[in-house]
Formats: C-alpha cells, structure tokens, sequence
C-alpha cells in the first residue's frame, strides 16, 4: 500500500514542478509583452523597445510576486507623464498572463 502512497507523492510533485514552470515560463512570457506594449506607450520602437521589454522581465527577478514589475512599469508611465490607470495597467498584465498560457500550453 505504501507503494501506491509513494507513487501518487511523486505523481503530485512532478505535477507541482510542471505547473511552477510552467507558470514562470508564462510570466517570463507576459512580462516581455507587457514591456513591448508599455514601451509603446513610452514611444520606444524598434531595438529600444525590445531592450525595455527585457528589462520589465529583469524587473520581475528583484522579489517573489509581480508587484515589482507592476512598480517598474507605473513608475516609467509616470516619469514620462502617460495617463493610464493602475487598474487597466493591472488588467492588461492579467489578460498578457492569460494569452502567454494558452501560447505555451499550445507549444507557440
């Protein structure tokens, strides 16, 4: 009977590790999209786009959670003055999650 136990432990774990990975691959994911469309907003395009975008997934790497990217990001809207509120900023994180997910669980 243990054998059963042991094996559904480690069923349980392996399932557990999948899913954290592939939750930080989608936020990895989400991060750089929200970087591109902030970046937007910034009016960066091209390779300076793509460098700030970058650095929003760096900026998720400074503590466990998303409020640092979400900290980076009001605070540069903010330096150059863009009006935007922090609720579509928050939606629009959430809706780039979703979208990265579905990506990653159809292997694009």
């Amino acid at each position: 009977m243990s054998d059963g136990f042991e094996d559904r432990k480690r069923a349980f774990e392996e399932k557990f590790a999948h899913d954290q990975d592939l939750l930080f691959k989608a936020q990895a994911r989400r991060n750089y999209k929200l970087g591109l469309w902030v970046a937007e907003l910034l009016g960066l395009s091209g390779e300076e786009a793509e460098a700030y975008a970058r650095e929003v997934i760096m900026a998720d790497l400074e503590e466990p959670g998303e409020e640092d990217v979400f900290r980076k990001v009001r605070a540069d809207l903010d330096a150059k003055g863009v009006d935007i509120s922090d609720h579509r900023i928050r939606h629009r994180m959430q809706d780039l999650l979703e979208e990265a997910m579905q990506e990653i669980r159809s292997g694009g």
